[in-house]
């Protein structure tokens, strides 16, 4: 059986995974604080026919040998963090992180971390996010509130009706080693792993540290025009494969037939 209908499925299912991750970048071009991803692949082992070197008869080296590649296999989706475009929206628990860090909420008992900074409130005043996951520090707004002000060095002030500041708190982000080795758990949510190593806390607009941005949401970073080219030339990598398939077919239809 020729070699050549193997290692070109493994193309077409390489480019399948390829265009998996090109439409969920695509899926999520409006998703807060979504961060792309791109498929990155690595070739498979070699068939050595003739090694490289070998002294001939006549004393003399090969100068190259014959090795046949056995196809493309995926070995990383790799996650880009950096910053998406900002919308302004004048929502005062809308924060934006400008710089490095993520904003650290409580879910089911444990720490996540996400860069989406459309905040809310429960029906306690406690700042939460989308889904109800509270942020930390937990903080909870008083019910007489008629503003609250975020610095961008993370001081969040309650103000009452007279402009005095009725209660505060100072939040911290996050930030990590290696960010692309973050778990995305889906909500915008990320977790720490040994990848990725532990999180390391800090002051807003301090040790490179992001600053916060009140009223501002960070879009995606998904650039649609490039995750387009890149769907046309996956499509045509899938496309070109299938023909090595079928061109592999022909020839052993052709050498069948050598005998009727």
């Amino acid at each position: 059986m020729m070699r050549s209908l193997w290692t070109a499925a493994t193309g077409m299912i390489a480019q399948q995974l390829n265009i998996d991750v090109i439409a969920n970048n695509l899926a999520n071009v409006n998703t807060i604080g979504f961060k792309k991803n791109r498929a990155e692949f690595e070739d498979l082992m070699y068939q050595t026919m003739r090694i490289a070197g070998v002294a001939t008869e006549a004393g003399n080296r090969i100068p190259t040998g014959i090795q046949v590649g056995m196809g493309v296999r995926p070995v990383t989706v790799h996650k880009f963090f950096t910053q998406g475009d900002y919308q302004n929206t004048g929502n005062p628990l809308d924060l934006a992180i400008e710089g490095d860090g993520f904003f650290q909420v409580e879910v089911n008992n444990e720490l996540a971390y996400t860069r989406a900074g459309a905040f809310k409130l429960d029906n306690n005043g406690t700042v939460v996010t989308a889904n109800g996951y509270v942020l930390q520090p937990e903080f909870t707004v008083p019910a007489d509130t008629v503003n609250i002000v975020v610095t961008e060095n993370g001081r969040i002030s309650c103000l009452d009706r007279a402009g005095s500041e009725i209660a505060s708190t100072d939040l911290e982000i996050y930030t990590f080693v290696n960010p692309a080795g973050l778990k995305a758990a889906g909500r915008n949510l990320f977790y720490a792993t040994e990848a990725s190593g532990d999180a390391t806390s800090g002051t807003p607009g301090e040790d490179n540290y992001g600053t916060i941005a009140q009223g501002f949401l960070e879009m995606s970073n998904v650039e649609v025009v490039d995750e387009m080219v890149n769907m046309i030339v996956g499509q045509r990598a899938y496309e070109m494969n299938s023909k090595a398939i079928t061109t592999s077919d022909q020839m052993l239809s052709i050498a069948n037939n050598l005998k009727r």
